[in-house]
């Protein structure tokens, strides 16, 4: 009898332990394989014109999506990098759609901050409700700010891609 009071405290001790243990955690961001939600991009066309644009009327072509904010060094610094790899490649200009969506609280820091950095193109816009917005909870950056690389049918082929793959993702689809 004492051997069963005994094999039960352990497995009670063992299950409370595991208890603790996140079984059913989600996954940092979307995968690979996935595609990517559709959201509405506010995008800025002059100081009193905006244009709204659905992310699935770029199917068709390859698109990378960026999420940054300007708090965000990192972010922030990966979101230049990338503009410029693509600005430096006029085939890739053709080829990728670039989307910068920043989560600052103000327009008025974005439009700052897309100024200081030289963001160039038609893909840039700020979601002002930042991580409280529809598109951060969709793409679950809970942990952070992404990117993700879409092929033509709007499927992650890639995920927090760097300047270095995105430059040879870029000379592989060249040759």
């Amino acid at each position: 009898m004492r051997y069963y009071v005994n094999w039960f405290f352990v497995v009670l001790l063992i299950s409370s332990l595991t208890s603790f243990v996140e079984k059913n955690r989600p996954i940092e961001g979307l995968s690979i394989g996935e595609y990517a939600p559709n959201f509405i991009m506010g995008i800025d066309t002059d100081k009193n014109n905006s244009v709204h644009k659905q992310l699935s009327m770029l199917h068709g072509n390859y698109v990378l999506i960026n999420f940054w904010a300007s708090y965000d060094a990192p972010s922030r610094m990966r979101n230049i990098e990338l503009n410029r790899v693509l600005l430096d490649n006029e085939d890739s200009q053709k080829r990728i759609e670039f989307v910068s969506v920043s989560f600052d609280d103000y327009a008025s820091i974005f439009h700052e901050t897309v100024k200081k950095d030289g963001i160039v193109g038609a893909g840039c816009f700020v979601d002002t409700d930042g991580e409280k917005s529809h598109i951060f909870k969709m793409y679950k950056l809970e942990k952070g700010f992404t990117n993700y690389l879409l092929d033509e049918n709007g499927m992650i082929i890639a995920k927090n891609i760097s300047v270095a793959e995105l430059s040879s993702y870029l000379n592989e689809r060249q040759s």
